[in-house]
């Protein structure tokens, strides 16, 4: 009952009010309820994509891996490569180390890298040296021609002559027969280059040569007891072989030095299964003649 001052009125009015803003309240903790569980979602969704890369990064790092250094054209480069990756996948990664493509490198690991092999097979590890031969496109086609010429015409003269093994020039050596600490040769197989120099062979004159191909210089030895020539690969313009009579299992062969066949330097006794991996070596399989 209201007074005559009107007390109970406003105390009314008051209550009245509170139980209005009773409902708005727990609105409020209603729409702060719903945002707090859309944060925790989306929370709980990074946290999982951040988990799911993790297990990603850490697979890419259980796979065993195998450092190697690249040498092409007078500068080193690092490479960390997968160890179960083939020799082509290698190829690759050095392309894109120096821009060399790959169709155009000669890569060497004691002799030429077989490209279907992994490295593991290869026997590479860590620290290993992998000289890289080849130039670009412009480069080969640049000296392409001179040497195409060249090539030509040492397979014309040998169609002209008798066997190689039955010139005088060569009977002189050859007559003095098989050296007696030749290494064993094997007709029929190609093998690697072995990890030590080729010995016990005679040269031109009929003393004793031994071969060491150093790959990381690019170059062959040609030594004897006199001294030892460092040749570099890249001015060997051709490589010659020939089956000796009678010996089919050893060859001779000549270096051509120089632009004639005056330059062409003998070497006798040679173990067949070592000579494809010496042309493929000097030559390289990449040089279009």
């Amino acid at each position: 009952m209201a007074t005559q001052d009107g007390s109970e009125e406003v105390i009314m009015e008051t209550d009245a009010k509170s139980k209005e803003a009773e409902p708005l309240g727990e609105d409020a903790e209603k729409a702060d309820a719903e945002t707090t569980s859309h944060t925790d979602a989306e929370n709980a969704t990074t946290q999982d994509s951040s988990i799911s890369n993790g297990d990603d990064a850490d697979a890419d790092d259980k796979r065993e891996m195998v450092d190697l250094k690249i040498i092409w054209n007078k500068n080193k480069y690092d490479l960390k490569i997968p160890v179960d990756n083939t020799g082509a996948k290698l190829k690759e990664s050095i392309h894109s180390l120096t821009g060399l493509p790959p169709a155009m490198q000669k890569v060497m690991y004691k002799g030429l890298l077989p490209e279907d092999k992994t490295l593991r097979e290869i026997k590479i590890t860590n620290g290993a040296k992998i000289m890289v031969v080849g130039s670009t496109i412009n480069d080969v086609l640049a000296v392409n021609t001179p040497k195409e010429v060249i090539q030509q015409e040492v397979k014309a003269e040998e169609n002209k002559k008798e066997p190689l093994c039955r010139q005088k020039q060569h009977r002189k050596v050859l007559d003095k027969g098989k050296p007696d600490d030749i290494m064993t040769a094997v007709k029929g197989t190609k093998e690697r280059l072995p990890t030590v120099p080729l010995s016990g062979m005679f040269n031109k004159s009929g003393g004793k040569v031994r071969l060491t191909f150093k790959l990381e210089q690019d170059q062959l030895w040609i030594g004897t007891k006199e001294r030892t020539e460092k040749v570099p690969m890249g001015s060997i313009k051709n490589v010659v072989s020939e089956p000796i009579e009678d010996h089919e299992d050893y060859h001779m062969m000549a270096f051509q030095l120089g632009p004639t066949e005056a330059s062409q330097y003998w070497v006798y006794w040679v173990p067949a299964q070592f000579v494809d991996a010496i042309k493929d070596t000097v030559l390289g399989k990449w040089q279009y003649f």
